[in-house]
């Protein structure tokens, strides 16, 4: 499993990443972070956008969810014969998640390097032999050194991931039900609850990580925030305008 991983997913990466740097010689190691970032997170749009289809589906289909609240009490069976309405619209609650386990791997390489680059020293071992190896400019548009922690980067690092959260969650979530009868909170209340607080627990978190690291894992995470951001509100847009996407 570890060979298949570095041969097929951290290699490659890896040395997009130098190669980038290499072809473009005015480009700094940041402006590289950015280029590569945005060329995987392109590359991995049509599982996103799969995603995003789906929790607009979701949300269209929100008013006939709450009134299975409303007519079945029992949880049991509210939660067969809300799998049976998803089976009829022909939506899949699960994509979403298994279209995050496949990307997975793809994060957490590009985490990996960033972490692990060893920048601005090139780890000559691992390049293809296409692949030279560049004199790395680590100070990002001549104003921050990013191989250093940075409390601003890590600071915008966290600012662009609630952003994201908020606006994803906002457009997913449901109405309350106000006529729902009272009991105990159901398994989907209490992700939803979860989700709320993620919300706010996760940027912290991104802050943390970023500022104890590095200011490269920051920048990073910060791009790859904001164009999953943008690709939300593109894809959102579309599918209002022109449905079927």
């Amino acid at each position: 499993m570890s060979y298949i991983y570095n041969t097929f997913i951290f290699n490659p990466l890896y040395n997009g990443l130098i190669y980038l740097i290499d072809v473009f010689p005015w480009a700094d190691a940041g402006i590289a972070v950015i280029i590569l970032t945005i060329i995987v997170r392109l590359i991995l749009f049509p599982l996103s956008k799969k995603a995003i289809v789906t929790q607009v589906r979701m949300k269209e289909i929100e008013p006939e969810l709450n009134r299975l609240k409303e007519t079945v009490p029992d949880k049991q069976q509210q939660a067969v014969k809300v799998m049976a309405l998803y089976k009829e619209k022909g939506v899949n609650p699960f994509s979403s998640f298994l279209v995050l386990i496949i990307q997975l791997p793809i994060i957490y390489a590009l985490y990996s390097i960033f972490i692990n680059s060893g920048l601005p020293v090139v780890k000559d071992a691992l390049l293809y032999s296409f692949v030279s190896s560049p004199i790395i400019n680590m100070h990002f548009l001549g104003i921050m050194d990013i191989g250093v922690r940075s409390i601003p980067l890590s600071i915008i690092a966290a600012a662009a991931q609630f952003f994201q959260l908020h606006y994803s969650l906002s457009a997913t979530a449901p109405k309350p039900n106000t006529n729902a009868p009272k009991g105990p909170p159901s398994q989907m209340d209490m992700a939803q609850n979860m989700m709320k607080n993620m919300k706010y627990v996760f940027p912290v978190i991104v802050f943390l990580i970023s500022y104890k690291i590095s200011a490269v894992v920051a920048l990073y995470w910060a791009i790859s925030s904001l164009f999953t951001l943008g690709q939300e509100l593109v894809v959102r847009r579309h599918l209002k305008k022109h449905q079927p996407l």
